[in-house]
């Protein structure tokens, strides 16, 4: 029989000739802490009667297959993965017993004991093809069903679902039972449960349509006094205005559970009405402005999921892109308009846009409408083309199409398609519809193309100090040689009383490899020209050389930070592009941080210099310009306003640089407290990060770090622990790292990820020399023995990037050449690990040229 794998047209086959009535799941999780018993019924139709299908299941062991009313035999039908099923009637009754495995991956019904009071905590995580490891299904997003969930767990549990919640009926010593309402019409990808002895607090609010719609926040137990359940149901109000309003169609469930789960390995997951996070959403500690501001998009990234996705949702993963981006662009629309964070466009061009510039760089680039074969090729795009880049080209389409028409498309598009499955041509006949634009041109360029394009402005000045020509020219990798049309608007900026200020703005149409613009001609020349002013296009831009001039000398000048950032961004590229020497940006940045308001971009930039230390500079230079930015970043701790955002990253960004002596006694001296910083929180995370820092520099010991877990033995500082043990800088810690997630597979996913941060945290990084074959002859095994979140996280985060040399990059080169015929998912990652040596060594050749 077919393997674990899941093709589209295996998929297609099923949706033809199958209808799906309803489930009804029964789980009991009162069976032990390996197996939870799991029994399906699903009533499914067919217009094929006498053909065969299968129904996917991934469980330890299958006890009785039922079809209509017939027994089959579970080792005839059950190879482990599927369930064949052959002489369909017209109409069918299956029913599944089996015992399923919890998992401590993030992926089926994951489970998890907290140290602080040995409490059990389940949750479900069932995107991509995972709902199958917890009951008999049709595992594709178009066969949607209602689903009726029955749970006996502990009766001191609480047990949410994607229906509302309903009194528990005792059902033997310890033990209770949920009976569930059934859903509406739902994909099994974003049905739930969660059970254990959470902790919860309720709100509610009132939609559009006059229903009271009610708001449970969840955490566990031992995390219920830093839940701030409050900001939390504001924000998700505000989003609900927002929704309900643009989109003209009120709340399409019952409920709105948010609840914040443990090792859960994304940031969130829209499960209708039960919507998961990452438990570090629950703040135990002080944490950075970007945090929260980052807290509160995801919040609206998974309501706008409500409508597009869950609602009406995608007919097979291509539109897994659609999915995401549109809720990536909703919900930083419904940041920027209806809460705190007016300056959301300039987050989300700092944060996603320079993912999606990175990601669509790499040799896997690939259109935003992707070719989605199989469940592997979805595995492994949940990136930023998928999110980011798909996000920014909707943003270009509204400007396209108009905010109105885009709007009252929409509006169309959820009438027409509520409950039901769509793809990429049904929102954009809605559009065309609206708009009176023909889209398909646009598509073919901006949605079924890779690559990004470079603009840059050619201006010539006349000899009276204005402006005799200004072009915008456009280029395209080689790779991909497509020129898109850039509807965007270019910023004329002058010093004006000692701040740069924008004097004019024009908005033009960019097109084709050069496109003049004569409405700024005849004008004074200005200080600084902006090609793609207010970030309207998803383009890297360059500065002409007075421009960068002005821009670098008077940065922290800028009254608005979007400009501020775009210039900055440029900067970045302009590096990573070998342009420009990777010591002059460590230099603007060192200058930029020393005045940078906005949070994001602190972070950002903080996050550019470690990588442009760590890689990019020469390495005959490197070592200098570490220790001149670790003092620059001690000093400007030191100066920063007690208290403030700006002390708290730039404290943890002196202790990660810190390896000189001098500079490990100061984040020692913060440590201990015989050397205070005023306004700094010495809370139970930065003690972790003071020492983490330490010792990684070799400046503090495992006993410490022993001590320091008895003062937080929480999930929290397990994880901080096991980090600071894999970066003792000592060949035997890196092997005892390396053998505890390589050799063994006994850690759960988030301890697992927290290792491997540490194993390759190196001051000296021919610590990692000798594991570089290693890695390499241990890839095809852990593709093969891990599920896919753990073969990813192994795959990537064992890769030695920070030795980023000739031979690195020659054993890079040598397994692709050696593997041709490894799983294209596996590949594929090995071959962007093996570009960003390649970019680091053309980089690095560029310093050390200058």
């Amino acid at each position: 029989m077919p393997g674990i794998n899941l093709t589209r047209d295996e998929a297609a086959e099923r949706a033809a000739h199958l209808a799906v009535a309803s489930y009804d799941v029964t789980l009991d999780l009162t069976t032990g802490p390996e197996v939870f018993r799991s029994t399906t019924v699903l009533r499914f139709s067919s217009s094929s009667p006498g053909s065969s299908t299968f129904v996917d299941l991934i469980a330890k062991q299958v006890h009785e297959v039922e079809l209509n009313g017939a027994a089959l035999d579970p080792a005839q039908v059950f190879d482990g993965v599927r369930v064949q099923l052959d002489g369909l009637q017209a109409e069918n009754e299956l029913r599944v017993v089996a015992d399923c495995l919890y998992v401590n991956t993030g992926e089926g019904l994951h489970r998890f004991v907290d140290p602080v009071d040995d409490e059990v905590y389940l949750y479900s995580q069932f995107e991509v093809a995972d709902s199958r490891r917890v009951f008999a299904v049709f595992e594709q997003p178009d066969l949607k069903g209602r689903f009726t969930f029955t749970v006996t767990a502990p009766d001191h549990w609480v047990v949410v679902s994607n229906s509302p919640t309903p009194e528990p009926v005792p059902a033997g010593e310890g033990s209770a039972t949920w009976s569930f309402s059934p859903t509406p019409v739902i994909s099994s990808y974003i049905t739930a449960i969660v059970a254990g002895p959470y902790f919860h607090e309720h709100r509610e609010l009132t939609s559009s349509d006059g229903r009271t719609i009610p708001l449970g926040v969840y955490c566990r137990r031992s995390l219920g006094e830093h839940l701030d359940t409050d900001e939390i149901a504001q924000i998700t109000t505000q989003g609900f205005e927002y929704f309900e309003r643009v989109f003209d169609l009120p709340y399409p469930f019952e409920k709105y559970d948010q609840l914040f789960v443990p090792e859960f390995n994304a940031g969130a997951m829209e499960n209708a009405g039960a919507v998961t996070f990452l438990e570090s959403y629950v703040f135990r500690s002080k944490v950075t402005e970007a945090m929260i501001e980052r807290r509160a998009l995801t919040i609206l990234h998974e309501l706008a999921h409500m409508w597009f996705g869950d609602l009406v949702t995608m007919r097979w993963w291509d539109d897994l892109w659609l999915n995401e981006s549109f809720a990536e662009w909703a919900s930083t629309m419904a940041q920027a308009e209806n809460t705190r964070w007016p300056w959301a466009w300039t987050t989300f061009g700092t944060a996603e846009k320079s993912w999606a510039y990175r990601q669509d760089q790499l040799p896997s680039t690939h259109p935003i409408v992707a070719d989605i074969r199989d469940l592997e090729d979805v595995e492994v795009n949940f990136d930023g083309i998928t999110y980011a880049k798909g996000a920014s080209v909707l943003k270009q389409l509204v400007a396209y199409v108009g905010f109105e028409a885009f709007v009252e498309g929409l509006r169309r598009y959820f009438k027409a398609h509520a409950w039901g499955n769509t793809t990429l041509a049904d929102l954009l006949h809605e559009l065309e519809e609206t708009s009176g634009r023909d889209l398909r041109g646009w598509s073919a360029q901006w949605l079924q193309r890779a690559g990004v394009n470079t603009l840059a402005p050619e201006v010539t000045e006349a000899a009276d100090g204005t402006i005799a020509s200004l072009a915008v020219l456009q280029t395209a990798p080689a790779a991909h040689a497509v020129l898109r049309p850039h509807r965007l608007a270019i910023g004329a900026y002058d010093l004006v009383d000692g701040a740069l200020t924008r004097t004019a703005r024009v908005e033009v149409d960019v097109v084709g490899d050069r496109t003049e613009v004569p409405e700024l001609v005849g004008s004074k020349r200005p200080d600084l020209l902006l090609v793609n002013d207010d970030d309207l296009a998803y383009t890297k831009i360059r500065l002409d050389e007075r421009s960068w001039a002005t821009g670098v000398e008077h940065l922290g000048t800028f009254t608005d930070s979007m400009p501020r950032s775009l210039v900055l961004a440029s900067a970045w590229d302009s590096t990573r592009d070998a342009e420009r020497p990777a010591r002059d940006f460590a230099t603007l940045v060192l200058e930029a941080i020393g005045t940078e308001r906005d949070s994001t971009v602190l972070r950002l930039l903080l996050a550019q210099l470690a990588t442009t230390t760590r890689m990019y500079v020469a390495p005959e230079r490197r070592e200098q310009v570490r220790a001149d930015a670790a003092a620059r970043l001690q000093e400007l701790a030191l100066a920063a306003q007690p208290g403030s955002d700006r002390q708290l990253q730039l404290v943890s960004a002196f202790a990660a640089s810190a390896r000189a002596p001098e500079h490990a006694a100061g984040v020692r001296g913060l440590y201990d407290g015989s050397d205070p910083l005023e306004g700094l929180a010495v809370d139970t995370d930065m003690r972790w990060t003071l020492l983490g820092a330490l010792v990684a520099a070799g400046a503090a010991s495992v006993d410490e770090v022993d001590a320091e877990l008895a003062r937080d033995n929480t999930a929290s500082g397990q994880r901080a622990a096991a980090a600071a043990r894999a970066a003792v800088p000592k060949s035997e810690a890196k092997e005892q790292a390396w053998s505890s997630v390589v050799e063994s597979d006994a850690l759960p996913n988030a301890l697992q990820e927290a290792v491997i941060s540490g194993f390759g945290r190196v001051h000296d990084v021919e610590l990692l020399r000798p594991f570089v074959s290693r890695y390499f002859d241990a890839l095809e095994g852990i593709w093969a023995n891990r599920t896919n979140e753990i073969a990813q996280q192994l795959v990537f985060g064992l890769f030695p990037s920070v030795l980023a040399d000739e031979s690195l990059l020659e054993a890079s080169d040598a397994w692709l050449a050696a593997h041709p015929d490894a799983v294209a998912a596996l590949r594929r990652l090995v071959s962007e690990n093996r570009d960003a040596v390649a970019r680091a060594l053309r980089v690095q050749a560029r310093d050390h040229e200058a």
